[in-house]
């Protein structure tokens, strides 16, 4: 939610677009089925739809120095066209002409060139630097709406109107005087006539320029700017303007003098403003990841799509059922509901993260474990806190599990330290401290019958405790930071991996080694589930990879590609209908179970 104009409306009406790191989502409007354009070896940075609804192009940033790549598409096909790579770093802005001959092209800041390809023959005609010396860099790039040889290129005090000369394989740029204002451009929408064109500004005003003589003719709101400034600019067919501000206000203003006629808040700031038609709807996004659909007649809105917009670090199902499952992130814990793709419920507690989470045996509460130190559990129906265990660990809480009698509550901390809660009708107090580990418990498994446990830290063992006496039993030590663990259903064998990329198999009993396979190529692997009947297990880590693997054969049998960022954590539903996994990007992801029959 956080790429500028990332949300759009396809011209179709019955699909929207939007890039989710490094992949670009298709969606249907009616039926909700997504589909994705995989192609981008880093986050996508920017994405357009051509005026015919033929063309989607989308751009990336790179790491400093190296070629960032535009891709262009075919919308109907979802294929990749071409691979379009001059600019280095970032590309900030993409347009297409009116009639799709042409994309423009703007680098980021440390490229600052300006490219115009030619769409047919998939190449470059020509480039130059998008502003001038004194200027600050451009952010923003539209084509014109009737020529395809005009486009303007606006950002930090300066607007500039191009003009293509095909012959020579040149653009000519006129710089837009805006008299003694000073400002940053946010965003450039033009007229259907091309006569005009509208600016909005980070200081919250909107200026009036026109397209002939290059002059500004009017600017406002004069007296009250929006605050946060004008993030997302749309114009109607009337003349009117709809706002979209950094506070959250989506905003319908007169196109004479600039004046608020109705006003609504939504989450969040606005970062894109998109119409279905010819604006009798609409479709707001903002950056924390909220789509609303706006009808202009009611101006009311009504909330589409939601996620988490940071790293979501634990995925929970409750016993016995595949309907619900709860994910937790920085802020909050969501509870989604898995046939109809949706959320629930959202429990909020500003400014702290939520490390990990479990729902309780009895399905009377979630308990969940925040990097304030404190164990927090909710009624999972209301999200209402039922009860606060404070200061439970000293450097914030990082592991969670309840035993299946819901008495007791078993809590790994950043310090290494484990504690044993018990857990009353309305009392909660600390049974046990188990002093082993030196760093922070990343997981930890609780035995069926609640005698047992195992535990896996980042300093490089994982310990198999004895729960009734509160002993050690068998410590497992490894060249490597354990991420997770997971005990084999029948008890007798338990696998870990972590941050050596290895999966190893272990014996309950003596702590031993049975065998060690070769977990991931690149990159941690980070969350790992085991099927009920102990045939398969899923794993997931840092190469974006979900992968689905053969217990008795240590041999990956499926993988699933789709994630942009690190895989965090992922489950198993109960029953084996879906997988779901959880990213860094706040991606979650649900995968159909493979027929293994």
């Amino acid at each position: 939610g956080h790429i500028p104009c990332g949300l759009i409306c396809h011209p179709d009406k019955e699909h929207v677009l939007y890039p989710l790191g490094c992949t670009v989502v298709i969606q249907d409007l009616d039926s909700k089925k997504q589909t994705f354009l995989h192609g981008h070896s880093n986050n996508v940075s920017c994405v357009v739809v051509s005026r015919n609804g033929v063309y989607v192009a989308s751009g990336q940033v790179t790491f400093m120095g190296f070629k960032a790549d535009i891709i262009l598409w075919d919308f109907q096909k979802k294929e990749l066209l071409a691979r379009l790579s001059l600019h280095k770093g970032k590309i900030e802005g993409l347009a297409f002409s009116p009639n799709s001959l042409y994309l423009v092209s703007l680098g980021g800041q440390d490229d600052g060139s300006v490219v115009v390809w030619h769409v047919g023959k998939r190449e470059a005609v020509c480039g130059s630097p998008a502003s001038a010396r004194s200027a600050g860099s451009a952010t923003v790039v539209v084509c014109s709406s009737c020529r395809d040889e005009m486009f303007v290129t606006a950002g930090n005090g300066t607007i500039r109107v191009w003009e293509l000369d095909l012959a020579n394989r040149k653009i000519r740029p006129t710089e837009c005087q805006t008299g003694q204002l000073r400002r940053v451009i946010t965003g450039v929408k033009m007229a259907d006539d091309d006569n005009y064109f509208y600016v909005g500004t980070s200081s919250g005003d909107v200026l009036k320029m026109n397209t002939n003589n290059k002059l500004m003719t009017d600017y406002g709101p004069q007296k009250e700017k929006f605050s946060s400034g004008v993030t997302a600019l749309f114009l109607l067919k009337t003349g009117d303007l709809i706002v979209g501000t950094g506070g959250g206000i989506v905003a319908l203003c007169k196109g004479s003098n600039y004046k608020v006629m109705k006003k609504i808040q939504v989450q969040g700031a606005v970062t894109s403003l998109t119409c279905r038609g010819q604006g009798h709807q609409f479709f707001v996004g903002t950056n924390e990841c909220q789509i609303y659909r706006i009808n202009y007649a009611a101006f009311k809105e009504e909330l589409i799509a939601a996620c988490h917009n940071e790293a979501v670090q634990d995925i929970v199902f409750p016993l016995g059922t595949s309907d619900l499952f709860a994910t937790c992130s920085k802020n909050d814990i969501r509870v989604w509901h898995t046939p109809e793709n949706r959320e629930l419920l959202r429990i909020i507690i500003p400014n702290v993260t939520c490390h990990a989470i479990e729902f309780m045996r009895d399905g009377k509460s979630i308990i969940s474990a925040w990097n304030d130190g404190k164990i927090r559990a909710f009624t999972p129906e209301t999200g209402r806190l039922m009860y606060v265990i404070n200061h439970a660990h000293s450097l914030g809480v990082t592991a969670i599990a309840a035993t299946s009698d819901c008495k007791r509550i078993i809590s790994g901390g950043g310090e290494g330290q484990m504690r044993v809660w018990e857990i009353g009708e309305r009392t909660h107090k600390l049974g046990e401290v188990l002093k082993e580990h030196v760093s922070a418990v990343s997981c930890i498994k609780i035995k069926k019958d609640d005698r047992e446990c195992v535990t896996a830290s980042l300093d490089g063992t994982c310990i198999i405790w004895d729960i009734v006496r509160f002993i050690r039993k068998q410590m497992i030590l490894a060249n490597t930071l354990f991420k997770c663990v997971c005990y084999h259903p029948e008890e007798y064998q338990i696998i870990t991996s972590g941050t050596d990329r290895r999966i190893g198999y272990w014996e309950v009993f003596d702590g031993s080694a049975i065998r060690e396979v070769e977990g991931s190529v690149s990159g941690s692997v980070n969350g790992m589930d085991i099927t009920s009947d102990g045939a398969y297990f899923v794993t997931g880590g840092d190469d974006h990879l979900v992968k689905l693997w053969d217990y008795n054969e240590g041999a990956v049998t499926h993988v699933g590609v789709g994630h942009s960022g690190n895989i965090t954590r992922l489950k198993i539903c109960p029953g084996n209908k879906y997988i779901v996994s959880v990213s860094a990007d706040g991606a979650i992801l649900l995968w159909k179970y493979p027929d293994l029959h």
